[in-house]
């Protein structure tokens, strides 16, 4: 058991952590190959720039900042019509290779033509990586470890753009270039060990695989096994194994409510302020930090990215302790807090007020949000949507979802500069303290607690209908445990 109360792990599950592991490793590259821009850029316009013999423009730099959000578009597209039709196997070899053909082109850049087409390839990492290794993960994971594997992705992604501002600063470019090659490596080196989820055969109808691939990972359990393809027989009936399409989103009260819950915390993440806080990390301290005591926008980025990661650890031991809906609300509250304090500051400051007696509240209400995102927003998005989307419709759900997010991504990043300078950055972050007060309340209102339950018993409270006997979920004490196991 991984929990809040004991810090530990139950070594019955060491297969299905390992697999965890292995697999969002493509997080960590996509982490990286999204970020690598933000370190290595101001040096890619130097005028001894390490690419070519030309430095590359301000322009040009603009151009592959965005490139990537643009074919994660794509990438979402192809998911979600290839989805139960290519294996895990071949998604995660067309991430592996986009990983490593994009660090190859960064490494023996000529021209800024070979950035752009590696910026290309990290939206393809970043795409599918965001789309598929949740369903991966839910679908190979117990349910009393399912929380705290599925936060594993923002571990992954937190830890890739960590890496890339300290690499980034640390070493020179055709060096860093060659660690970033190393992780897409041993992504695709380990997960070639791993096997198919068992729901993916069940979509197949291979049971003798789908056992096959339950014994691997429930580390040759006999009764575990036996009780767990009793529940994926029951979900995969002959309409599920069918890939839905759009109309299927809409076909009863609990889809509908899936969709909602999945759009909204999605395009919650950047309406609360998540794209934003690091897209303009240097425009956001330039300002607070006016009349004050400075803190670097370089020294700070790593002081965030470095909080981050410590947020993400915390979802892995109390996500499926605590719960998802208790940690997403909080997390919601803590976010509208931090930018409710940075907006007083900045009002104040407007005001003329002399705040340098108070001038580390810009760092600490950012910090404090990257630790309370982290914690619960951030992980639990992608955590409840693969858990409450049917197995025939989880792949369009999310990909839409992540299609909602990307342009949310892009309308909150656009509108921030254009309203900060004409009404002041305050009425910015006054914006986006009240956009998590709608999420926070949709979620209370419309999610179920998912922890430690089936698929199949999470839809039937979705569709407000009657538990059924529990051969059809397993029952689970206060710790994760399944009580009769004990």
């Amino acid at each position: 058991m991984i929990g809040c109360d004991s810090f530990s792990i139950d070594l019955r599950k060491w297969r299905q952590i390992v697999a965890a592991v292995i697999a969002n490793l493509a997080a960590v590259t996509g982490g990286m190959l999204s970020s690598w821009i933000s370190p290595l850029g101001p040096r890619l316009t130097e005028p001894d720039t390490p690419v070519g013999t030309e430095p590359i423009t301000e322009s040009e730099i603009s151009i592959l900042s965005s490139a990537t959000g643009l074919t994660s578009l794509f990438a979402l597209i192809f998911y979600a019509l290839s989805a139960g039709k290519i294996s895990t196997k071949v998604q995660a070899w067309i991430i592996a290779i986009s990983g490593i053909g994009g660090w190859l082109l960064i490494l023996f850049a000529q021209n800024f033509y070979y950035l752009l087409i590696a910026r290309i390839l990290a939206g393809v990492v970043c795409g599918l990586t965001f789309s598929m290794m949740p369903v991966y993960v839910t679908e190979i994971a117990e349910d009393s470890i399912r929380g705290a594997l599925g936060s594993l992705l923002s571990f992954g992604i937190n830890i890739g753009g960590f890496l890339s501002f300290i690499l980034g600063a640390t070493l020179n470019y055709h060096t860093f270039a060659v660690c970033g090659l190393i992780v897409p490596v041993m992504f695709i080196v380990g997960f070639v060990f791993l096997p198919e989820s068992p729901a993916y055969f069940m979509r197949k109808g291979f049971i003798d695989n789908a056992t096959r691939s339950l014994m691997w990972l429930r580390n040759n359990d006999q009764t575990v096994v036996d009780r767990e393809l009793k529940l994926l027989k029951k979900q995969f009936t002959s309409d599920s194994v069918k890939i839905g399409g759009i109309k299927d989103l809409f076909r009863n009260r609990g889809t509908i409510k899936t969709l909602m819950i999945s759009l909204t915390l999605y395009a919650g993440q950047h309406f609360g302020g998540y794209a934003i806080i690091f897209s303009y990390t240097g425009m956001i301290f330039e300002k607070a930090n006016r009349g004050s005591v400075a803190v670097s926008a370089d020294d700070s980025l790593l002081v965030i990215a470095g909080i981050q990661i410590i947020g993400s650890l915390i979802p892995t031991f109390t996500m499926d302790h605590l719960g998802r809906r208790k940690l997403i609300i909080s997390s919601c509250l803590g976010i509208t807090t931090c930018h409710v304090a940075f907006g007083i500051y900045l009002l104040l400051q407007s005001r003329g007020y002399d705040l340098s007696s108070v001038a580390w509240i810009p760092l600490v209400a950012v910090s404090g949000f990257g630790v309370v995102y982290c914690a619960g927003l951030g992980p639990g998005t992608s955590i409840v949507t693969s858990e409450c989307f049917g197995p025939d419709i989880v792949s369009l759900g999310i990909s839409i979802s992540l299609a909602a997010e990307f342009l949310s991504n892009f309308f909150t990043t656009l509108a921030f500069p254009f309203v900060s300078s004409q009404f002041g950055m305050h009425v910015s972050f006054f914006i986006l303290a009240a956009c998590p007060v709608v999420t926070m309340t949709i979620i209370f209102c419309i999610l179920p607690e998912t922890k430690g339950r089936s698929k199949v018993a999470i839809a039937q409270q979705l569709n407000c209908q009657e538990k059924e006997d529990d051969d059809n979920a397993v029952n689970l004490n206060d710790n994760g445990i399944g009580k009769n196991a004990l």
